[in-house]
């Protein structure tokens, strides 16, 4: 993926196009007329603008982003492309017409993909003679905002093609989720019939408009009722939508006669009003049934499983929970029972089966947060919780351990690579499962946790296949250790990786001090533990604790082509002689003679400029957890891995016992701590 193009400058267009270009990729914007291309150029203007005002860019920004954009009108311009994105106006037709002409134009290797929101991938693909290099990829507005990416492979997408499209995802910053081809894809599929029966709830006089939007507003957690949003996203694309989907679906996706009828008068909503409390249940009841007749049948049909389901709601949507969790969280008995009173007023659907099944077993959904697929020798396992950074919480970890399972036990897996969605590879542990172990005196909760999460690296660390960490974005803290666990860390130059634990009053309990300290040496691990300096891909590797850095854009063809020559061997740790100078002088600096006078500050008024910039950042440490950190490493370093671990475990309840703890760990997102040193 170097070069992308999308065919489109309206709102949609040339906000994929702002993304892209953002994130540093050159992008081709093509529309029919010139005065459309500089329309979609100034709406780029406009928001970078505004990120620039509300400081989330720099001015100076502005005109790299802008410099990587080459508006045109001639469809020659794309053909060179890696990537070539339609976003045109909905008309089957038009649509046709331009991918005939792009497969003409376009190179042998370009993907072809759509953002149709309301046509079959299939269909559109046909018109083309590269279906397996064809695919949706249906963006959210606004596209240089919102966060998810749909990806829809067609009935003969490659494998090869949609993992070229995970790798846009992650070079632009998308968080993607894979949708089978159907009407509605998963996220539109369950949003809009949730617009259209608000506007039931209204038309039958069950609640006024303001109920019906608090109630929404209060269950989802979300800043705009449907009637509002409507209004603001515009209700022309409500009615629109609705009616697409319920000409392949039937009745209940229709729009309603209110719906209809608003949209006919081009009127807004009417949200003035008094709040009717006495209906908020009523609403939320009629409200979430929808939801969950929806999402339950979306995984009856295949279309998109419940981690994703959930993930389109929070990400896209911005829900506070999906559709799974939000069952999880009333009930799924109760679930069941909505849907049953729902759909006594659509006799022609189907009861979802598998809310049927999941009422029988009397349990919650089982929302995966990790999952694994097979392709070709490689066995992927992918952390998907990017909402939360993918941070590990006992969730989690079960999954991993689960997923990890499956790929050890996969004769076709040759060679397993962990993966993770978003941003972040794992930026942590979840902080908020401390404080709750810590407050309701459940210490040997959180020794049971991290044992666990021992017992799971390990399992990684010991296994015979080939275990390669595919690091981008955030690894901190047990993300580290996570990455640390497998034979080969290839990461990207943004990868920013480190230590925070002795910042918040703990020490890293899932291998971080005896792992590293065989990699790379206890005085570069204690300096790192010690400081928490957080590393970037290149100073990582330049001390030994990443394998390989490769460019983001080549990482995905560097695995695999190293795995398919046999090349992709460890390289962690360097000899003293091959460390930069700057290294060595800290390698010195934290030898054993000198370890007692950083833990005592003595070296806070050093002549020596370096000397004195790491005292002070180790003042601001928790005492505690960097003599215990200290002790660790040392008593470890000697010792066997398997009981050097068992030294972490071992004081894991004498360091979250301790003032500093609670108060570093309840400080996350508020600012430095003050640690009183007990």
């Amino acid at each position: 993926m170097k070069k992308i193009a999308v065919i489109g400058a309206g709102n949609m267009g040339s906000g994929i196009v702002q993304k892209t270009a953002q994130e540093g990729l050159p992008v081709v914007m093509m529309d029919i007329k010139p005065e459309f291309v500089e329309k979609g150029l100034n709406m780029i203007r406009t928001t970078l603008a505004e990120a620039v005002e509300r400081k989330l860019l720099k001015p100076e920004d502005v005109g790299g982003i802008m410099a990587r954009i080459q508006g045109t009108t001639n469809l020659e311009d794309v053909k060179d492309c890696d990537l070539v994105i339609e976003a045109v106006f909905e008309d089957m037709q038009v649509k046709k017409d331009l991918f005939r002409r792009l497969d003409k134009v376009c190179k042998k290797s370009t993907i072809l993909a759509t953002n149709t929101s309301s046509f079959a991938v299939d269909e559109l693909a046909a018109a083309t003679r590269r279906m397996d290099r064809f695919v949706g990829l249906h963006f959210f507005y606004h596209p240089a905002k919102n966060r998810l990416l749909e990806i829809i492979p067609g009935s003969q997408t490659s494998e090869k093609t949609v993992l070229a499209c995970k790798d846009f995802s992650k070079l632009t910053g998308k968080t993607d989720i894979f949708v089978k081809d159907a009407p509605g894809f998963a996220v539109n599929r369950f949003f809009v019939p949730w617009l259209n029966e608000a506007t039931r709830i209204f038309e039958e006089g069950i609640a006024n408009i303001p109920t019906i939007d608090k109630a929404a507003m209060d269950i989802l957690g979300i800043g705009m009722g449907p009637f509002k949003l409507m209004n603001v996203t515009g209700i022309p694309i409500a009615c629109h939508s609705a009616q697409t989907l319920g000409d392949k679906l039937g009745g209940f996706y229709s729009p309603s006669a209110k719906l209809k009828a608003q949209f006919s008068s081009g009127q807004l909503w009417n949200l003035e009003g008094k709040i009717q409390e006495d209906k908020i249940q009523a609403v939320n009841d009629r409200l979430l049934a929808g939801i969950f007749f929806v999402a339950a049948s979306l995984l009856d049909e295949g279309v998109s499983d419940i981690a994703d389901t959930d993930l389109g709601a929070k990400v896209g949507l911005r829900w506070r929970r999906g559709p799974f969790e939000l069952m999880n969280q009333i009930g799924v008995e109760k679930a069941y029972q909505m849907v049953e009173k729902l759909l006594k007023a659509w006799p022609g659907y189907q009861f979802p089966k598998c809310l049927i099944k999941q009422k029988a077993k009397a349990k919650p959904w089982e929302i995966l947060y990790v999952k694994y697929r097979l392709d070709g020798k490689i066995g992927r396992v992918t952390i998907s919780r990017p909402d939360a950074l993918n941070a590990f919480n006992e969730t989690v970890v079960k999954h991993l351990d689960k997923a990890f399972r499956q790929a050890e036990a996969d004769n076709k897996a040759e060679v397993i690579v962990l993966d993770a969605a978003g941003k972040a590879f794992v930026a942590g542990a979840d902080i908020g499962f401390f404080i709750q172990c810590i407050k309701q005196n459940r210490l040997d909760d959180n020794v049971a946790f991290t044992t666990f999460g021992q017992k799971v690296l390990n399992r990684i660390d010991q296994c015979p296949k080939l275990v390669v960490a595919k690091m981008e974005g955030l690894a901190l803290g047990g993300g580290l250790e996570y990455a640390l666990s497998a034979d080969v860390i290839v990461a990207t130059p943004k990868v920013r990786i480190g230590f925070p634990e002795t910042g918040i009053g703990i020490y890293p309990g899932l291998g971080g001090t005896q792992r590293t300290s065989r990699y790379i040496g206890k005085e570069l691990t204690k300096y790192l533990i010690f400081t928490n300096r957080i590393l970037s891909g290149e100073e990582a590797q330049a001390i030994g604790l990443i394998d390989y850095v490769v460019d983001p854009e080549k990482i995905e063809a560097f695995i695999q082509k190293r795995i398919a020559e046999k090349k992709l061997t460890p390289k962690k740790g360097k000899k003293t002689s091959a460390l930069p100078a700057e290294w060595r002088k800290i390698k010195e600096l934290f030898s054993d003679d000198h370890i007692a006078d950083w833990l005592s500050n003595n070296y806070l008024q050093s002549s020596d400029e370096l000397t004195a910039k790491v005292a002070k950042t180790i003042s601001t440490k928790a005492p505690l957890a960097l003599k215990m950190a200290n002790r660790i490493i040392d008593q470890g370093f000697v010792l066997p891995l398997e009981k050097g671990l068992k030294l972490e475990l071992k004081h894991l309840n004498d360091i979250f016992s301790t003032q500093d703890a609670l108060t570093g760990l309840t400080s996350v997102g508020k600012g430095r701590p003050v640690f009183a040193g007990k």
